[in-house]
Formats: structure tokens, C-alpha cells, sequence
């Protein structure tokens, strides 16, 4: 398929999902990536027959060892730069323990100020999110490293803020 004249086909986004993990007291699951050091909530590519749900649930348990139940969408986030889209999922946890994978040197539980510490913006910002009361997910867009102008959290009743 083409668009506007161009000869070749249009791009292809990836499609990721990650889970924030509350616990009770409010503190947020997060992994220390091997491959380049950043802290994250734990996720990954989903897979192309995968559910949704299925795909945070198996992605939290493989880098973190923890079982968890998906609660709700909290955002989409579109990294402009990779052709990335990431659903992000707030998720309780359900049982097993804290472990190292392949993909992660670390996993904590951190406070919602740790995790914005410790994460790049574009990360944080995914926390921040999923900890809101509200039910809308938020909508964002940012280069991999930074959020866009542009870039909104909708909110209840179609209300739009900027970032």
C-alpha cells in the first residue's frame, strides 16, 4: 500500500505492552534493562496471536518472576522515531517472587518518586499515568527519549491538557 505519490510500501509499526505494577502500598514494579542500562516497567513485543492481556501478563512474568492481574489500559504511547506503539496496563500483583531474566539486571519495587528518578520521561510518564484515578488512558507521543508537543492525557468528560 502506498500513500501520496510514494512507490514503495508505507512503514510498519511494532506493537509493545508493558505493565505497571501496583502494590498496595503504592509502590511500582520496575526492571533495570540489560541491554542498555535504563530503568522501565517491565514489558515487551507482543506477539502477533497474543491477546492483550496475555502478552503483560507473560512480558511481567519473564523479566520479573511476578504473576500479575491486568486491570485496566492506562495509555498509548507512540515512539515516533522506531515505529513503536506501547498499550500500557496498570496490573496488581498475584504471586511469585522478585527474579533477574536475561533481559533485566534489577527489579524493584520503587516508589512513585523513585521511578520517576530513576526513569527516563518518557518512562515516568507511563507510571505517572497508571498511578491517575481516571479511566481514560492517556495519548502520547515522544522521539525515545522525550514527550512531543502535542502530546495529551485526555481526560473525563473529553477534556484535553497539555502535557
Amino acid at each position: 500500500m502506498t500513500s501520496g505519490g510514494e512507490t514503495g510500501p508505507l512503514p510498519l509499526h511494532s506493537v509493545s505492552v508493558a505493565g505497571v505494577v501496583v502494590r498496595d502500598d503504592g509502590r511500582v514494579l520496575a526492571i533495570r534493562r540489560a541491554d542498555n542500562g535504563t530503568w522501565e516497567p517491565p514489558g515487551g513485543v507482543l506477539e502477533l496471536t497474543e491477546a492483550l492481556e496475555d502478552g503483560v501478563r507473560r512480558e511481567v512474568f519473564e523479566e520479573t518472576g511476578i504473576r500479575v492481574g491486568v486491570e485496566r489500559l492506562t495509555g498509548v504511547y507512540k515512539n515516533v522515531s522506531r515505529g513503536i506503539v506501547a498499550l500500557v496496563f496498570r496490573c496488581r500483583p498475584e504471586g511469585g517472587a522478585e527474579r533477574l531474566s536475561d533481559e533485566s539486571t534489577a527489579v524493584g519495587w520503587l516508589t512513585p518518586s523513585e521511578a520517576s528518578g530513576r526513569m527516563a520521561e518518557v518512562y515516568a510518564v507511563r507510571v505517572l499515568d497508571a498511578l491517575r484515578d481516571d479511566d481514560v488512558p492517556a495519548v502520547r507521543a515522544h522521539d525515545g527519549r522525550h514527550l512531543l508537543a502535542g502530546s495529551r492525557r485526555t481526560r473525563a468528560r473529553d477534556q484535553e491538557t497539555p502535557v
